[in-house]
């Protein structure tokens, strides 16, 4: 029973982390990127977001397939699959150290 539950919690998250990356690829909605929420109302009005919400939708999506991924480990009790989540979001940190790198 707990299997499940924490598979519908890990398929919620996923589910709304694509969302997020759908919005975010269309540069619409909130931009959930560091460089934009910690910059000045200023510097927010003449900040070019585009590679800030290409950079939120790529982690955001990579985010998305790990956590499903999560969640269909837990359903289906197949540990490798873990093994897969793990290298998306071990490529997702190495996506966003780069791209906040190559940005500044």
């Amino acid at each position: 029973m707990e299997e499940i539950v924490t598979a519908i919690i890990l398929l919620a998250m996923g589910i709304g982390a694509l969302a997020i990356s759908i919005r975010s690829f269309q540069e619409k909605g909130f931009l959930l990127n560091n460089a934009y929420l910690y910059a000045s109302k200023k510097e927010r009005e003449n900040m070019e977001k585009k590679p800030h919400y290409r950079q939120t939708a790529i982690v955001s999506l990579l985010a998305g397939i790990a956590l499903l991924l999560g969640a269909v480990a837990f359903i289906s009790g197949s540990g490798w699959v873990l093994y897969i989540a793990a290298g998306v979001l071990a490529a997702m940190m190495v996506y966003a150290i780069v791209s906040s790198a190559r940005e500044q």
